[in-house]
């Protein structure tokens, strides 16, 4: 597996190369936002590690121009307290965010997390299973998405929400039951981060995605697929 890691804190990649590598990790590095697209189009990541502020180009900035081309899962570093930076992150495009300091114990579960999601490759699904409800299609051998027969790229994240929603019509999440669900229930975001990937999911999948269709909102309790 390999992982692309990209921080202006030299010493801090080192330690982070270091410890991903002992898991069996192979490890590229880069310093600042621009190689950091260079190197996402130039190489085929599993993941990718990116921080926000930096030279040249900033994480969010890079992280964009990376979803461009590629699904690759992209974890955040952001600075203790820059709730926005997270939340534009997501909106952005990435998978998941981790604030500085952290524990490495809890980084290499992360990252453990977002690659066991991954792919095929990866020995997540081992039989295919489609899903199949409206003119909305999930494979679970591809993780691939389609409305109308046209494929849909989500990110890691947006496919595991639809897959949970699609399985369980008009079942009620909370907020709280979504997080614990698709991001584990160490996970230490907040409810804004389920907003964010449920409004993506209405904006890729839903034909009018201010009045949805399929990811419907049970005010004051959660969301639901209706069917």
């Amino acid at each position: 597996m390999k992982i692309l890691v990209v921080d202006d804190e030299k010493l801090l990649v080192k330690g982070i190369k270091f410890n991903l590598e002992n898991e069996g990790y192979q490890v590229e590095t880069c310093y600042d936002g621009e190689e950091a697209v260079e190197k996402a189009a130039a190489g085929n990541y599993d993941l990718i590690l990116l921080d926000i502020m930096m030279p040249k180009m900033d994480g969010l900035e890079a992280c964009m121009h990376i979803r461009q081309n590629s699904m690759v899962p992209i974890i955040m570093l952001t600075a203790k307290g820059d709730d926005t930076d997270k939340i534009i992150g997501l909106e952005y495009g990435a998978d998941d965010y981790i604030t500085k300091p952290f524990n490495i114990l809890e980084l290499k579960a992360r990252v453990r997390a977002l690659l066991r999601r991954s792919n095929v490759k990866n020995g997540i699904v081992e039989k295919s299973q489609i899903v199949e409800i409206g003119d909305l299609r999930l494979d679970a051998l591809r993780r691939a998405a389609f409305k109308s027969g046209k494929e849909i790229d989500l990110t890691l994240k947006e496919y595991d929400l639809a897959e949970l929603f699609m399985k369980n019509p008009g079942k009620v999440y909370s907020r709280e039951n979504l997080l614990d669900i698709v991001w584990g229930y160490d996970f230490q975001g907040d409810a804004r981060t389920v907003d964010v990937h449920i409004r993506r999911l209405r904006e890729k999948l839903e034909t009018d995605p201010a009045n949805p269709s399929y990811f419907c909102t049970k005010w004051g309790v959660g969301y639901y697929f209706k069917a």
